[in-house]
């Protein structure tokens, strides 16, 4: 569900980083000027997580609860939007090719009675924000059942292009004619509108399920000769998506920069000696089999914005030690690096003594600004920068953000 169900691959304890004033912090590197710097919050739609806060609300209402959350990324001088615009194999616009989303009006298909990506673009650019539009390429359902879909869904039409695992349904990405018709999906997105990115969350292959396989068989059988295993062919699978997702931004929309946020963990060093000083539990490289540090080093895709989801000092995976890693893959490469933080667990109660000190996301910044490679952050997620529980985005702006600073291009 967006980025809420790899919340538990994500799990925080004490800091031991103390704070840096602001100068050295935010302006330090960049001899006093507001250089260009990634200041991004994500909106998310999947489940009304924090926009629109509930399905069925009217346009109007809709309409003012995006401009908040606008108005409130600007408010804490942010500058970029990732705004989900096709959740779960839907859209939050009129789409030849996908259902309206369930989010807006409760029923999938149903038109909402106005446009929410064209008019979050039009609303974003008058507030000086940059939006990008994000997607999940292979998520259909958060359920299990064909029947819930929109009698037209693309899913229902072709049921061979469906897998079903951990309860929910997904497109194969092993077949070439799904790959053709996501990218089309989402390529019609920007097309029409003046987006000033694309940008994919952190699922490819679906996070492991204990106890359950992803029956991709046929698909493997037909399409998999030539590769050593299976691991391999879904590796391939996911860089073809990536690699044609990238040349066809540039053609459809050239202004536009492409970009992604995985999980934060390629491979830990015990599985390959290239892989980060982590203990995780989940690497994006063999189990969601998507090569993250090779995007980056092909300089494949504009930007990539790990989602560093721990604290200073965590044992199994330490932010301390995972933003070096990434700066090294990042070095020399065309791939900007920005960070993703998650300020959703600052002032969790379910979360440890870490994320109860209104410093820890501060201390975040103050560190990575030692790495030339940053270029920013991104934040999850909007609700929680309106409602900042403890305090933690305002500190993150009064130390960090003392003046607005232009997004990356």
């Amino acid at each position: 569900m967006g980025r809420v169900s790899r919340r538990a691959f994500a799990v925080a304890a004490l800091s031991a980083f103390t704070m840096m004033p602001q100068a050295s912090a935010a302006t330090g590197r960049r001899g006093g000027a507001q250089a260009p710097e990634m200041r991004g919050v994500w909106l998310a739609s999947v489940a009304n997580r924090d926009w629109p806060s509930k399905s069925g609300l009217t346009a109007s209402q809709q309409r003012a609860e995006l401009r908040a959350h606008l108005d409130t990324a600007v408010a804490n001088r942010l500058n970029t939007v990732f705004f989900q615009v096709r959740p779960t194999a839907d859209a939050l616009w009129p789409s030849p090719y996908e259902p309206w989303s369930q989010y807006l009006t409760g029923t999938q298909g149903k038109h909402p009675g106005w446009d929410p990506l064209g008019t979050a673009v039009k609303e974003a650019h008058a507030r000086g924000l940059h939006l990008h539009a994000w997607f999940n390429p292979y998520r259909i359902a958060v359920h299990a059942d064909p029947t819930r879909l929109a009698a037209s869904h693309p899913a229902r039409e072709n049921p061979d292009w469906v897998v079903t695992y951990g309860g929910k349904l997904f497109y194969n990405p092993g077949l070439p004619e799904v790959r053709a018709f996501v990218e089309d999906a989402m390529l019609d997105a920007v097309a029409k509108y003046p987006v000033d990115g694309v940008h994919f969350d952190d699922y490819f292959y679906p996070y492991p399920v204990a106890g359950q396989r992803f029956d991709d068989d046929a698909a493997y059988e037909e399409h998999g000769g030539g590769f050593p295993d299976r691991a391999a062919w879904r590796r391939d699978n996911i860089d073809r998506l990536v690699r044609e997702t990238a040349d066809r931004v540039k053609e459809v929309r050239p202004g536009a920069s492409f970009g992604i946020s995985p999980f934060g963990v390629w491979r830990n060093a015990a599985t390959d000696p290239l892989g980060s000083d982590t203990r995780a539990g989940v690497e994006t490289y063999d189990d969601l089999h998507a090569d993250t540090r090779k995007w980056v080093s092909e300089g494949w895709i504009d930007y990539i914005v790990p989602q560093l989801y721990w604290n200073i000092g965590f044992a199994a995976a330490d932010y301390a030690k995972l933003v070096p890693w990434w700066a090294e893959v990042a070095s020399g490469s065309p791939t900007q690096l920005y960070v993703g933080e998650a300020l959703y667990k600052a002032g969790d109660p379910a979360q440890p003594a870490a994320w109860q000190e209104t410093g820890e996301l501060s201390r975040h910044l103050t560190l990575a600004a030692e790495y030339p490679q940053v270029r920013g952050h991104a934040y999850f997620a909007a609700r929680d920068v309106a409602a900042d529980r403890i305090g933690a985005m305002a500190r993150v702006v009064a130390d960090h953000y003392g003046q607005p600073a232009p997004p990356p291009r």
